[in-house]
């Protein structure tokens, strides 16, 4: 009989159970969701594409680009945005670090990891504070 209640009872206690998937930011550096155009080209070579910033943080970003190319590439970017009402861009060289084909495939673009090899003091800052800006724009509870 005794069994009977703690069987009943633990039944009641695994109902209350909340099932769901909680994700963890485990980046050393939190990403911020954008969208911003870029140029970018390989380090030896002056003709420059057109590609899109997903995400960004102080030590990378996501971006999508029409080419495929090798972990490894190095490229040099230029990341335009709107402060205010003027255009400002964003220098930095960088290497791909990570590649896979995007959810959009019929536009043939390519996803890529891409981490800052170099970047100087004055553009850092202003990717620190795109961040920042951006970062407090945005709901802390929106997805």
């Amino acid at each position: 009989m005794e069994a009977n209640k703690r069987a009943a009872a633990g039944k009641k206690k695994k109902k209350l159970v909340r099932k769901g998937i909680v994700a963890i930011e485990r980046r050393r550096q939190p990403r911020l969701s954008l969208e911003l155009p870029l140029d970018y080209s390989r380090v030896n070579i002056r003709q420059s594409y057109g590609g899109i910033v997903a995400n960004a943080s102080e030590m990378g970003i996501l971006i999508y680009l029409p080419e495929k190319m090798a972990i490894g590439t190095t490229l040099s970017i230029e990341i335009f945005y709107a402060r205010g009402l003027t255009l400002d861009t964003i220098k930095a060289i960088g290497t791909i670090v990570w590649y896979d084909l995007a959810a959009r495939r019929s536009w043939g673009e390519h996803r890529y990891g891409f981490r800052f090899q170099a970047i100087d003091k004055k553009n850092l800052a202003k990717l620190k504070d795109l961040i920042k800006d951006l970062g407090n724009t945005r709901s802390p509870f929106k997805i």
